[in-house]
């Protein structure tokens, strides 16, 4: 499904271009070559062509009658000269015939039913507007059936008269333009070409477009071409009276093609399918119309957020990363007495062993719970079996990660309390760099630098990339603004007292990190960012993995808002939580990740259909913008930048990534759906600290 929207989204403003003739539109003209396939009679004879006999053997040309003048008009309707000229005809009562273009045609609906109603004779001027000459026949087919479609659908008409773009008189025609005739006569379109070239296109003056517009010859019939539409057309309205008056002075009277021809009305009615079909092009394009001011105006205010934000993580992470890290910086007097680590797991046979192993490597002292949450693969008989002295083992039936948390809650020994993962390792100054934010009585947690360990593959390093930008440059922003949303359960301190004052963790939600995050913050306490206390974790491998772990965490993360939502109207720290955290996360973690594909439909659209250059060029000085943030942040982690090769690639995969798992949250979260927890299958792959 999100593929099929973002697909109709792209089709909508293809349509939209096609309404505003901005996609497909070719001012290409054909230079004249030789005329050795055009019959002489054609050539010769008038400017109406018949080619509609059997295979085009004979075609047949005929003349206006003498003391007879067509007036016929191109490229229109359009909203500012067609109501002049209508309004001219009327008083004068004359009938004229219209070329209309299909573009034209879906953006001016009551123009073309007034030139209906008036009288007047509607004919076929393609949609787009190209030298058909230098299109296939599917093209032109596709030019054709557009532009009847398009007059079903506003006025319940079709039209079997044709004349091509950038046509003239019929003794013009050569060997590339007179295939075109012969292909629109076996399709039953009756071609027409002109007498009189006004050039009121050139605006050439008033008097030179009156003066073109006569007969050459005394008596002689006259179909005379002016356009509507195309440009300023204000000499065309100012002289066609003249025109008019002129020509009824030499005993002229006017009509239609048709009506000159005496056949049957080129304009017809539509019934029943075809009807149907065009009135639901018509109003799919006025909605593609519409909806673009709409996207063009949500892809600017995601333009916004997100520049606004990177602006703002440039200023506050360098004013982080300059206090935290001046000579003189502590956080209060040294903390050194021993704290409580809880390693909740659930079938982490792979991962453990390591995962203790880094922990007796700690320069900081420690006891360490592990609660076993029901693992079905021998992972506290692993626990067991290491036999590690400052372990403690809780064996418990299956909850879930928060039911585990609180078991080990309640038998920690110590009030300062640091958790992380099964499938974690932490550096030996890990603990300790964690913890001493706590000599801050404000303080009542901590969020550590959760890193990626198995980035060697494309997958890891997109995670990679993700963590240190996407992640820890926020938290450095949110430490600023003391609104950090999520303490990542891979590292995270809490002081047993503020856990205790907003319950432990709840299952209320599948992202118990956010959710006692977000309860700490309302509670009044300060949450920090430890920079210096780095864990290492097993990033998922698969797309599908990744997915589920994202899928979760977007889920988790709507439930834990809404919980939390009440806070919007409340006083105290609860109330600017929810006045400034809620809607942070809301805008940065939702609304802009869910409208983000909108650059690369955008960009899609701008490379096909509009100016390949411009849009390349636009989205590669976005891409810019993102690399060097990207590089600011990595210089700030102290890492090494080869792995920004990856992130062009990476942007685009992420956005469609989270915009799918977003809408497949939202739907579920709107429908009132549950997602269970979704254990990820580890490798162990990550044994010890990356640097080591």
């Amino acid at each position: 499904m999100p593929l099929c929207l973002l697909t109709c989204l792209l089709a909508l403003l293809v349509l939209r271009g096609l309404a505003t003739n901005e996609v497909f539109h070719d001012n290409q003209v054909a230079p004249s070559i030789d005329k050795t396939t055009v019959p002489q009679s054609v050539l010769t004879g008038g400017p109406i062509v018949d080619a509609r006999g059997v295979n085009n053997a004979s075609p047949v040309s005929y003349r206006v009658p003498d003391h007879t003048a067509v007036l016929s008009f191109d490229d229109g309707p359009s909203p500012e000269w067609t109501p002049k000229i209508l309004d001219l005809l009327a008083a004068y009562r004359i009938h004229a015939s219209f070329f209309v273009t299909g573009s034209m045609t879906s953006r001016n609906p009551d123009l073309i039913r007034r030139i209906v109603a008036g009288g007047h004779e509607i004919g076929v001027h393609t949609f787009t507007h190209p030298d058909l000459a230098l299109e296939s026949q599917t093209r032109i087919a596709w030019e054709l059936a557009q532009t009847q479609l398009a007059l079903a659908g506003v006025a319940g008409v079709h039209s079997s008269l044709f004349r091509p773009p950038y046509s003239s008189t019929a003794d013009a025609l050569d060997d590339a333009s007179y295939p075109v005739v012969k292909y629109v006569g076996e399709h039953g379109y009756l071609t027409a070409f002109i007498d009189s070239d006004t050039d009121d296109w050139q605006l050439p003056g008033t008097d030179k477009i009156v003066k073109a517009a006569m007969p050459s010859k005394p008596g002689a019939g006259e179909l005379i071409l002016l356009h509507d539409a195309g440009g300023d057309r204000s000499q065309t309205v100012t002289a066609l009276g003249k025109i008019i008056d002129n020509l009824r002075n030499q005993g002229y009277h006017f009509a239609t093609i048709s009506e000159a021809l005496g056949a049957s009305p080129a304009t017809v009615p539509v019934h029943g399918l075809p009807l149907w079909a065009g009135k639901a092009f018509i109003w799919t394009t006025k909605f593609a119309v519409l909806l673009l001011p709409v996207l063009v105006g949500l892809l600017a205010f995601v333009g916004f957020l997100n520049f606004g934000r990177f602006a703002l993580m440039i200023v506050l992470a360098t004013r982080h990363a300059r206090r935290t890290r001046r000579p003189d910086f502590a956080w209060g007097p040294p903390v050194t007495e021993p704290v409580t680590v809880l390693v909740p797991a659930y079938n982490e046979r792979e991962c453990i062993s390591h995962t203790l192993n880094s922990l007796a490597a700690s320069d900081h002292p420690i006891e360490v719970v592990v609660i076993d949450d029901g693992s079905t693969d021998g992972t506290a008989d692993i626990v067991e079996e290491m036999d590690l002295p400052f372990v403690r083992l809780i064996r418990k039936a299956n909850g879930g990660k928060s039911t585990a948390l609180n078991a080990g809650i309640a038998a920690a020994s110590h009030d300062i309390i640091v958790m992380m993962d099964g499938d974690t390792v932490f550096e030996p100054s890990t603990v300790r760099e964690l913890v001493q934010p706590f000599s801050d009585p404000t303080v009542g947690a901590a969020a550590g630098n959760a890193k990626v360990g198995n980035r060697q593959t494309l997958i890891g390093a997109w995670q990679h990339i993700e963590y240190v930008l996407g992640f820890n440059l926020d938290r450095r922003m949110y430490d600023m603004l003391n609104i950090m949303p999520t303490i990542p359960g891979a590292i995270g301190a809490f002081r047993r007292d503020a856990l205790r004052r907003v319950g432990g963790m709840s299952d209320d939600t599948l992202a118990e990190d956010t959710d006692i995050t977000m309860a700490l913050l309302r509670d009044g306490w300060r949450i920090v960012y430890a920079e210096r206390a780095r864990a290492w974790t097993e990033a998922p491998a698969s797309i599908q993995q990744l997915w589920s772990q994202r899928y979760r965490w977007s889920y988790g993360t709507m439930q834990a808002m809404w919980k939390h939502r009440r806070s919007l109207t409340a006083r105290g720290p609860a109330g600017r939580f929810g006045r400034l955290a809620l809607p942070t996360v809301a805008l940065f973690g939702v609304v802009c990740p869910l409208l983000a594909p909108l650059i690369d439909v955008f960009f899609l659209y701008g490379v096909l259909f509009v100016d390949a250059p411009l849009t390349i060029s636009a989205w590669a000085g976005f891409l810019l913008v993102q690399g060097a943030l990207a590089w600011y942040a990595f210089r700030l982690d102290g890492e090494k930048p080869w792995h920004l090769i990856t992130l062009p690639v990476q942007q685009v995969a992420y956005r469609q990534l989270m915009y799918t798992v977003l809408l497949q949250s939202s739907i579920t979260a709107l429908t009132g759906g549950r997602l269970r927890w979704q254990k990820l299958r580890r490798t162990g792959e990550v044994a010890a600290p990356v640097e080591a």
